[in-house]
């Protein structure tokens, strides 16, 4: 240290680096700016980077919706891409609790779960899930995504050794659970209980496993084999991972999913799912075991560490989940938009992709076309759906994901139809290029 307090630092050689660094006043050999703009170039130059579109939600009027342009004027636009599948998160009654629970409350929960964070409001809302789905506990997260990644992340710490056999369809945030947690995994063929059983047989069969998989999976909208997948388990004593995220809500008598649906949710260890697409606010949570649940809760970091839910949210949510239970016009009103608007766009030709579920993706199958595509619905037509490309979906199965919803009339999807068949006709690519 100089007289002056200051640290001086040499000149420093590094054995093996050619130039000598030094540290006053001098530029980073690094050019970090020419970095970011090579890979933000990289995007651009794919045709994937990603715009996100100014839109502002009016209440009540939900699909419909102002989109703010760059140049600041605005204009009336129709969602026809949101997760808010019911129009929950316009609900009255959802919108009702969480006014409430602001003046009860205020706006913050104050902190994590374990430091100050816990209210009356995450407890009710993680027995209204628990009673959802039939089990003696849920957990609640601030999203599914780190429900998924940091339970999945967290089982090895219970059940050392354990192998988790996942889809190769998992959505990022199971495949990220996956591979953090240091053990062992395999991957099956998506939908592949064949392939399955060849992986589970070919492991020790004393060692700890767990399947992960969906029940919707959301870009392809098809099902996942649930019961060949617990009877795989049943035979193989392996635990079952369900997400159920673009499920919940929708599906079974009381919208607690495929699995409730199919009467199989007391074959699944641990429910995975979320309350802001179907349930309209925010948030994600596990169901499972008391025990299993109490052991999530007391070493998953992903939960010790985060702030939790603020209360008026934790109320709307449960609003919402307690409406759905016995809401099932709503439910019989969304899939019967799913099916009329597949009918229509199987009416044009269009390369629809369908499994039977509510999810409506037609494929395009190029970044640069998809982009142009949803540019045009949104400029010429006020049809806001943003292209689907990769990371989301493997290259060259680029989309437009459409989800219907039962505040969608009859206008607005008239409206989407006749857009989408001018565009198809009339644009500069036609149909065959556009379903290569």
């Amino acid at each position: 240290m100089d007289p002056a307090g200051e640290v001086s630092v040499a000149p420093i050689r590094a054995e093996g680096h050619i130039e000598k660094r030094e540290y006053e006043g001098t530029k980073p050999v690094t050019d970090y700016d020419a970095g970011i703009d090579a890979a933000l170039q990289r995007l651009h130059d794919e045709g994937r980077y990603r715009t996100f579109i100014d839109i502002e939600r009016c209440r009540g009027a939900f699909p419909h919706a102002t989109w703010r342009r760059p140049d600041g004027t605005e204009r009336p636009v129709t969602v026809w891409c949101g997760n808010d599948y019911l129009g929950m998160g316009q609900h009255p009654a959802v919108l009702a609790a969480m006014h409430d629970a602001i003046d009860a409350a205020g706006a913050g929960s104050g902190g994590t779960r374990n430091i100050s964070g816990t209210t009356v409001f995450h407890k009710a809302l993680e027995a209204e899930l628990a009673d959802l789905h039939g089990k003696e506990g849920a957990l609640l997260f601030t999203s599914a995504y780190i429900a998924n990644d940091a339970t999945l992340s967290t089982l090895p710490k219970l059940f050392p050794g354990l192998i988790i056999y996942s889809d190769a369809l998992n959505h990022a945030s199971m495949i990220e659970g996956i591979r953090r947690n240091g053990g062992a995994k395999r991957v099956f063929r998506h939908n592949d209980v064949a392939h399955l059983r060849q992986l589970l047989e070919a492991d020790d069969p004393e060692a700890p496993k767990l399947i992960a998989f969906e029940s919707i999976y959301s870009m392809d909208g098809d099902f996942g084999p649930i019961e060949e997948i617990c009877d795989l388990a049943d035979e193989f004593g392996a635990l079952t991972y369900i997400d159920e995220v673009h499920a919940v809500g929708m599906y079974g008598p009381r919208g607690a999913g495929v699995a409730e649906r199919d009467r199989l949710m007391h074959r699944l260890d641990i429910i995975n799912g979320t309350l802001a697409k179907a349930y309209g606010v925010m948030g994600g949570y596990i169901a499972a075991s008391a025990k299993m649940c109490d052991a999530i809760r007391s070493y998953a970091p992903g939960f010790i560490f985060t702030t939790s839910l603020p209360p008026a949210v934790a109320a709307g949510a449960a609003a919402s989940v307690r409406h759905l239970k016995s809401d099932r016009d709503l439910r019989a009103a969304h899939q019967t938009q799913a099916a009329i608007l597949k009918t229509r766009l199987k009416g044009l030709g269009l390369p629809l992709i369908d499994h039977g579920s509510h999810i409506v993706p037609v494929h395009v199958g190029d970044p640069v076309h998809c982009k142009l595509i949803s540019d045009r619905l949104l400029d010429d037509h006020g049809i806001y759906v943003q292209p689907i490309n990769f990371p989301t979906v493997p290259r060259g199965t680029e989309r437009l994901r459409f989800t219907p919803s039962p505040v969608h009339g009859p206008d607005e999807m008239d409206r989407l139809v006749h857009a989408l068949d001018a565009l198809w006709s009339h644009c500069a690519l036609n149909r065959a290029e556009l379903s290569a």
